[in-house]
C-alpha cells in the first residue's frame, strides 16, 4: 500500500516506511522530529517545475504529465522507490506543501500506481 500524507501530521505506526518526496527540508521541521526512514530529494520535480507549479490548482493536469515526464527519465530512483514498496506492507510518501490535493507526492503515488499496474500486466 502507498500512502501520502504531510510530513507535519502526527506519525502513525501504520505509516509503515516514511519517505520524504520534497527536494527541499520542510519549513520549521527540525529533523530529529520529522521520523522519516528515507529522504529520496531526486525522486522529486525539479527545481523549475517546482517554481512553475507553484502549487497553483489550474496548472495541476500539466504538472502531472511533466512532472511524469522526469519520472519516466529517472528510471534508477523510481525502480529503487518501487521495490521498498514491494518490500514493505506500507510505504508513506511525505510532503510539505499545505495543499492536500496537488502536490507532488499525490502525483508521484499516481506514477508508481500505474507504473506497478503496467508491470502486473506485461
Amino acid at each position: 500500500m502507498i500512502c501520502v500524507k504531510r510530513i507535519y501530521d502526527t506519525t502513525d505506526a501504520t505509516d509503515g516506511l516514511r519517505v520524504l518526496v520534497d527536494r527541499i527540508w520542510p519549513r520549521g521541521l527540525a529533523k530529529e522530529k520529522a521520523n522519516i526512514d528515507l529522504w529520496l530529494k531526486n525522486i522529486a520535480p525539479s527545481a523549475e517545475l517546482r517554481r512553475w507549479f507553484g502549487h497553483e490548482p489550474s496548472r495541476w493536469q500539466e504538472f502531472k504529465k511533466r512532472y511524469n515526464l522526469e519520472l519516466s527519465t529517472n528510471s534508477l530512483l523510481v525502480n529503487n522507490l518501487l521495490t521498498s514498496v514491494e518490500q514493505n506492507e506500507t510505504v508513506t510518501l511525505l510532503y510539505g506543501a499545505r495543499d492536500t490535493q496537488h502536490n507532488n507526492a499525490i502525483a508521484l503515488r499516481e506514477y508508481l500506481l500505474k507504473t506497478i499496474k503496467d508491470k502486473q500486466v506485461d
